[in-house]
Formats: C-alpha cells, sequence, structure tokens
C-alpha cells in the first residue's frame, strides 16, 4: 500500500497537483534507494524518471538554486562511490549514469525537489 514520506522511513512519494494526487507504490521506490554516507539517498535519475521530467533538466533546476540544497539534503557522488555502486550490483555501469557524476538526495532533498519542479513546472 502507498505512503507517503515520514520522518522515520523513506518510501514512497506522493505527489500533489492541483486536483489530484499521485502516490508512487513502496515496491518501484525501495529498489531505488541506497545507503551512501549513512545516508539513504535516490540517484537523480531515478528521481527525473519519477518525477517525469529529463535528468539534465532535474540538474539545471537544482543548479539554479544551490541554497535550497545544503549538504544533507543533496550532494554529489565520488568516482569511488560510483565505482562501489557498480562492483555492488546496484547500477548496471558507469554508463547507465549518463556520462556524469551523478548528484543524490536525501529524503529532504527529494521533497524541496519535488517543491521547486512543482514551480518551475
Amino acid at each position: 500500500m502507498p505512503t507517503s514520506f515520514s520522518r522515520d522511513t523513506f518510501n514512497p512519494i506522493a505527489m500533489t497537483t492541483e486536483n489530484t494526487t499521485i502516490m508512487i507504490p513502496d515496491e518501484r521506490i525501495m529498489d531505488k534507494i541506497y545507503l551512501i554516507r549513512n545516508q539513504k539517498v535516490m540517484l537523480d535519475r531515478d528521481l527525473a524518471e519519477l518525477f517525469s521530467v529529463n535528468a539534465i533538466r532535474l540538474r539545471e533546476q537544482v543548479k539554479r538554486k544551490p541554497d535550497k540544497f545544503p549538504p544533507h539534503f543533496m550532494f554529489q557522488l565520488t568516482e569511488s562511490e560510483v565505482e562501489m555502486m557498480v562492483s555492488q550490483n546496484a547500477i548496471p555501469s558507469k554508463k547507465h549514469l549518463g556520462g556524469t557524476l551523478p548528484y543524490v538526495f536525501s529524503e529532504y532533498g527529494v521533497l524541496q525537489l519535488a517543491n521547486i519542479l512543482k514551480t518551475s513546472g
């Protein structure tokens, strides 16, 4: 059963438009959450897919408002972190990331990102 974010868990995303709430099932989200630097995070590419936006557009919006994303909301992975994800089969290859070091977002970063994408859309 779909749920919304809470302080205790990092579960599905509930997106609300003017008249509609879209719930994304737990199963679709859980496989996209990684534990990196002791934080539960999601990759920018996965979030772009969930929010139905281009990954490049997502990163552009983040770069336009860096003050909205402190380090505990978002950070960029290092080359060694990406290599670790590939070696552990968390992602199929570095190519899967689109040729750039990805950004990852904590629960708070995902919420902030949703707000920014909603207002810029």
